[in-house]
């Protein structure tokens, strides 16, 4: 139905080409209820929630990436730049959300009806690279900081280099023959297969002496003791 919606071949038979367009004639917009309140402004699209938020109105957690019929309107300007409102309702609890964009530092802010959800670690524990905000930034233009903040980064990569260095080597003298590795791992999964082959097996055989419709699980040390 929305296909043919979207492709609206029909043409009324007391209608002619200049009476204007299809939608003219029959009394709509293009853009259907998309458009239901176009002369407030707002027009009805697909958002997508940006970053993971908790809802106020039900204290229960929106993922990001999930998609609502929003009201897009057009609040204002940053310098040429528009700034926009998307207003949808939770669904889960029908409360209402709102969410401007911010040109500026190129983000999106909840206005009301949900809290964004804080994700913040330290660069150093999550070993991901550590990048230069802003205040990073300005002092790095002072070129006594500069240059110890370079003996800084060199010293570091000094000490790491011994670790990279013996990782590199152990990774080139284990797979140096790539042949042989597939060997042994091939060999060892038909191994393992057999095994559980056999478990299985021994499990059916338990089962159908006893007439036992539970599953039998693999021995263990417990059930020696």
């Amino acid at each position: 139905m929305a296909e043919r919606k979207a492709t609206n071949k029909y043409y009324p038979p007391d209608w002619d080409p200049s009476k204007g367009s299809i939608n003219k004639y029959v009394g709509q917009h293009p853009l259907r209820e998309r458009a239901r309140k176009l002369d407030q402004g707002i027009l009805v699209v697909r958002f997508e929630m940006p970053f993971n938020v908790w809802c106020l109105g039900c204290e229960k957690h929106i993922g990001k990436g999930v998609r609502y019929n929003a009201e897009k309107k057009k609040i204002g300007k940053y310098y040429s730049t528009p700034i926009f409102s998307f207003r949808m309702r939770c669904h889960l609890c029908s409360g209402w959300i709102e969410i401007h964009t911010d040109p500026k530092n190129t983000e999106y802010v909840i206005v009301s009806g949900a809290r964004r959800k804080e994700e913040e670690f330290e660069p150093e524990e999550n070993g991901t690279i550590d990048l230069k905000g802003p205040e990073e930034v300005v002092r790095l233009e002072n070129p006594m900081y500069r240059l110890e903040k370079a003996q800084s980064d060199q010293k570091k990569a000094s000490e790491a280099a011994p670790t990279i260095t013996l990782l590199q080597e152990y990774n080139n003298q284990r797979w140096k023959d790539p042949y042989t590795q597939s060997q042994i791992l091939r060999k060892r999964f038909r191994e393992e297969k057999k095994d559980r082959d056999r478990q299985r097996s021994e499990a059916e055989d338990v089962r159908e002496r006893h007439n036992l419709s539970l599953e039998i699980l693999p021995e263990s040390e417990e059930d020696s003791r």
